[in-house]
């Protein structure tokens, strides 16, 4: 019985980039955490620790910094992308890159109800993703480009209904025609093509999921995840693929009858543990192939 090696890669993961842009009236930030993973013939590194062929992660985490400062950051698409070319056109051993990053927003504090030229509040928890794969090199070098959010806090107070599920001999649950449904969205969409107005792209498929959500009454979280998904390929022609996953935050009403109280959907207890994870994938019936889109480096041994 012999042994070889098999896929491998390697990189620097969650490098934080913070770029500020000193204009003269006011002040403009960009706030990323990049991670780098590089995939080529590296094999001698791994067999002998052989580091001839190895590009340090220490300078992938430099080579991040750099570009935020010589290309600017734009938009987090535009700014993976020219990282994620770099590694497979410029270092000689590469042969495919991923440049993962996540955008944290900042909205301007706001004094007497002016905005502040140079002062920050972080804007909720929501954090605007993408995931840039680049195989091969010069004419040949192909790109594929994911992007999306994720905690996405989205709450209805009525709207929703679980009812007429499987029932086993372990089965508790009541069904029932009126409910909160509560989640906090991940989303992520494959686009058809390596270039876009990326900004605004974005923000319309975000306000597309928002208003789903929020419109469609909701028999089941995973047919109100179709529906978005749905929806977000019908509004733009642009994307092939939408992932959606949505973890139920449950909202259980209180019994206050032992105090005498009719307790009519109006107090809820919301429990984070243990939660359903409702996950679905939309795509186009004649979407290109996903290639390497998808497969992230945490997800190499899982």
């Amino acid at each position: 019985m012999g042994y070889v090696l098999g896929a491998h890669q390697y990189g620097k993961a969650e490098t934080r980039v913070v770029r500020i842009y000193r204009h003269a009236d006011q002040h403009l930030i960009r706030d990323l955490k990049v991670s780098t993973s590089l995939r080529g013939d590296f094999a001698d590194a791994y067999l002998s620790g052989d580091q001839a062929s190895v590009l340090p992660t220490d300078s992938q985490k430099n080579t991040a910094y750099a570009f935020a400062l010589e290309r600017g950051v734009t938009d987090i698409e535009s700014y993976a992308l020219a990282l994620a070319r770099h590694f497979a056109d410029e270092i000689e051993p590469v042969r495919g890159a991923r440049v993962d990053v996540d955008e944290y927003q900042w909205e301007r504090v706001r004094v007497a109800g002016d905005e502040h030229p140079h002062a920050f509040v972080r804007a909720g928890q929501e954090v605007r993703t993408t995931s840039i794969a680049v195989e091969g090199r010069g004419h040949e070098q192909r790109a594929w480009i994911l992007s999306g959010l994720r905690d996405l806090v989205l709450l209805k107070s009525t709207g929703s209904e679980f009812a007429g599920f499987l029932r086993d001999r372990y089965t508790t649950l009541a069904e029932t025609d009126d409910r909160v449904l509560a989640t906090s969205l991940t989303a992520r969409w494959r686009h058809m093509r390596p270039e876009g107005d990326w900004d605004a792209l974005h923000a319309s498929i975000r306000q597309v999921l928002i208003e789903q959500f929020a419109t469609v009454h909701s028999r089941a979280l995973q047919q109100s995840l179709w529906e978005m998904g749905q929806a977000v390929l019908a509004a733009r022609e642009e994307i092939a693929e939408i992932r959606l996953s949505a973890p139920n935050r449950h909202h259980f009403l209180v019994d206050l009858s032992p105090f005498g109280l009719t307790n009519r959907g109006e107090v809820f207890h919301a429990d984070d543990r243990p939660y359903g994870l409702i996950q679905c994938a939309v795509q186009r019936d004649d979407a290109p192939p996903a290639g390497p889109a998808w497969d992230a480096p945490h997800s190499f041994a899982g």
